[in-house]
């Protein structure tokens, strides 16, 4: 009797912390994983700040493609900035804990910047689509408003979604128990410790998941087969290889991105593993962010130019 007594006390207890699982229990490998994803980090901070200050000084990229990649540089220091932080610090402390506040604002958080980003880049790929399709009308079609319409419905759709997500799983109630099998607050792992009924919610998040993937990557794919079809019709080989040259960079972003996110959420749910799915989360969380702006200056003669003549003005400035 004492021992249901205390069982039920421990089931109305609210939950103030959470347990975050971390990316490894393997205490010989803290160490090295801390230095390698803090150098992650510091370059993910780097390459996306730079290219969010050298797109807005630059007086040659202002233009709607560079608008979009700056755009994409801030949710990618976002989201990565939402995670990499707090995940850097359970590498060092004893107990890897994240209060019921901060695991609300972080899933929040994360949601708003991972669905702006795809459609950010559904954004990008029909400018790329204008500006190969139809030219002479490219300054009229990607107009100022327009390009401003593109980022911002974008975040204000994200914020609603991710609020009204949030809100569904934590007025609920965590019993089962307070630790999360992840190394950040995410809704899949959050929904297994609650302790009502969550086939609704679980529903919910299915079809937003579904809705903001496949409709974003309907637009990129519809946008690139338009783009083919345009680049086949050319005669002048310099002009196909152009034309490839300025989606080249576009489009290896989003293969590296949809990729992954249609490996972890479209594979049949008997073969997800925590392990698979945490390594898959590590990279777009954390290394995807990293990458991209190394993509878009490595490939990019516009983006290595304005970094050059933004260094020559620096240097003139110091003499």
């Amino acid at each position: 009797m004492k021992y249901m007594d205390k069982q039920n006390e421990t089931l109305v207890t609210p939950v103030t912390e959470f347990i975050l699982m971390g990316v490894t229990d393997r205490p010989e490998l803290q160490a090295p994983l801390f230095g390698v994803f803090l150098l992650i980090y510091v370059i993910t901070v780097g390459g996306n700040l730079g290219m969010i200050i050298l797109t807005k000084i630059d007086g040659h990229l202002q233009t709607p493609m560079y608008f979009f990649l700056r755009h994409l540089a801030f949710t990618d220091l976002g989201y990565s900035t939402v995670i990499g932080p707090k995940m850097l610090v359970n590498f060092v402390v004893e107990k890897n804990t994240i209060s019921y506040n901060w695991c609300a604002i972080q899933l929040a958080s994360f949601e708003i910047f991972i669905i702006s980003e795809l459609f950010i880049l559904s954004g990008m790929a029909y400018d790329r689509y204008v500006a190969i399709c139809k030219p002479l009308l490219y300054t009229v079609i990607m107009s100022d408003r327009v390009c401003l319409a593109l980022v911002v419905i974008p975040y204000l759709y994200s914020i609603f979604v991710s609020l009204l997500l949030t809100i569904e799983i934590f007025i609920l109630s965590f019993c089962r128990s307070n630790v999360i099998r992840h190394f950040y607050c995410d809704s899949i792992p959050l929904l297994s410790i609650l302790c009502s009924d969550t086939h609704e919610l679980e529903l919910i998040i299915l079809i937003f998941s579904a809705l903001d993937l496949l409709s974003s990557l309907l637009i990129v794919l519809v946008s690139y087969v338009l783009i083919l079809v345009a680049i086949l019709k050319m005669n002048s080989a310099e002009g196909r290889r152009k034309a490839f040259s300025t989606c080249g960079s576009h489009l290896t972003v989003v293969i590296v991105f949809y990729g992954t996110l249609l490996f972890m959420y479209l594979q049949p749910k008997s073969s997800h593993s925590f392990e698979t799915d945490k390594m898959a989360s590590v990279f777009y969380t954390l290394v995807i962010p990293m990458l991209n702006p190394l993509i878009y200056s490595l490939r990019n003669k516009e983006v290595k130019a304005a970094l050059k003549r933004v260094l020559e003005n620096q240097c003139k400035l110091h003499i």
